[in-house]
């Protein structure tokens, strides 16, 4: 698998390390694309992708006639927020519009599940979901999210909104669940039809500002790190690693809801929380509501390997409710391609739309 992976992001991931890490601290200048080129083997274009990689995530930043320097830095919980370039995504929209899942290629799909499954949508789905789907989903995001997740820890669910109510249930209504302020509508809503007590977090220009974090006296955090709805506002990958150091303390959770992420106009999608959290403590949400149709009522959660057994003991007596129909849809869709090509189709527009 390695032997594919792209020079640039090899390059990438070695700089990014060594800035985590600490072997490039803070404030420390990045060497110039052609040092880099020559010290590491490779061409001054793999050398000038990798950087523009590590600004666009928030690990540095350029500065006029000066070159690159780091500006991810973590210290007694404070996280030095970098900074964001423009255009980071398209702006969201009610209806599918020029997004649209392309009709002509829906309907194939949907007449060719006709054909090939028959009765076999009739039949009740598992009550985590088809395992087509599930396994699709589970080959999808180790692809495109860095999520390493075996189909047996995906749950399909009729929408982001029943997955969070799901949650509750998981992980109990007793808990304080801290939710981004601003933050979208439906959230706050399901959480408080649930009798749970909310605790709003202040967003600052780069993700919750880093005293509301502290000062919290959430157990659960509910946050949208690729863009939090209204505010538009995107954490920074210092500001996820901050998420990350406040899920270290005992019997905490996350709750990463990865709403339109397939979007992002970066040429690598941001890593998630969840491939970066070492205790599996965050779930992981997301729907096809943008990238398909708001129709389909599908979403789906990823659970870690030790949530697995309380999910089964607290909420697995749930049947499933999305139809089979839907989900072996999605299920040929994702393993067919088309999904995929789709996404990176609106995303090469989407860049050029960003350029001019």
């Amino acid at each position: 698998m390695k032997k594919n992976k792209p020079a640039y992001l090899t390059l990438y991931e070695s700089l990014r390390e060594e800035i985590v890490s600490g072997v490039r601290p803070f404030g420390s200048r990045l060497p110039s694309r052609r040092v880099l080129a020559r010290d590491r083997g490779v061409s001054a274009v793999t050398a000038e992708h990798s950087i523009e990689l590590l600004c666009e995530e928030g690990y540095a930043e350029p500065r006029p006639r000066s070159g690159y320097y780091v500006v991810y830095r973590e210290s007694d919980g404070f996280i030095q927020p970098a900074v964001r370039p423009e255009h980071r995504f398209p702006p969201a929209s009610p209806t599918p519009g020029r997004n649209a899942f392309p009709f002509p290629t829906l309907a194939k799909i949907m007449r060719r599940v006709l054909s090939e499954y028959g009765e076999e949508i009739l039949v009740r789905p598992p009550h985590q979901g088809c395992k087509e789907l599930r396994e699709a989903l589970s080959s999808y995001l180790a692809r495109n999210r860095g999520i390493r997740a075996t189909p047996d820890q995906i749950v399909i669910g009729a929408g982001a909104e029943y997955l969070y109510g799901l949650v509750t249930e998981l992980l109990g209504g007793s808990r304080i669940y801290g939710i981004e302020a601003p933050s979208y509508q439906k959230i706050e809503q399901v959480y408080h039809s649930r009798g749970v007590q909310v605790d709003y977090c202040p967003l600052g220009k780069d993700g919750i500002l880093s005293e509301a974090l502290r000062n919290t006296s959430a157990s659960v955090l509910h946050i949208t790190p690729f863009r939090s709805f209204p505010s538009g506002v995107t954490a920074t990958a210092s500001k996820r690693r901050e998420y990350l150091h406040w899920a270290d303390s005992p019997d905490r959770y996350i709750v990463e809801d990865d709403y339109e992420s397939e979007f992002s106009l970066l040429r690598k999608p941001e890593e998630t929380l969840f491939a970066g959290a070492a205790r599996g403590n965050v779930i992981y949400l997301n729907t096809f509501s943008r990238t398909v149709s708001p129709s389909f009522r599908v979403g789906y959660m990823v659970l870690s390997p030790a949530l697995l057994p309380v999910f089964e003991s607290r909420v697995g007596f749930y049947s499933c409710t999305v139809p089979a129909f839907e989900q072996y849809v999605l299920a040929e869709l994702i393993s067919g391609g088309e999904f995929e090509r789709h996404i990176n189709r609106i995303r090469r527009n989407e860049r050029k739309g960003a350029e001019v």
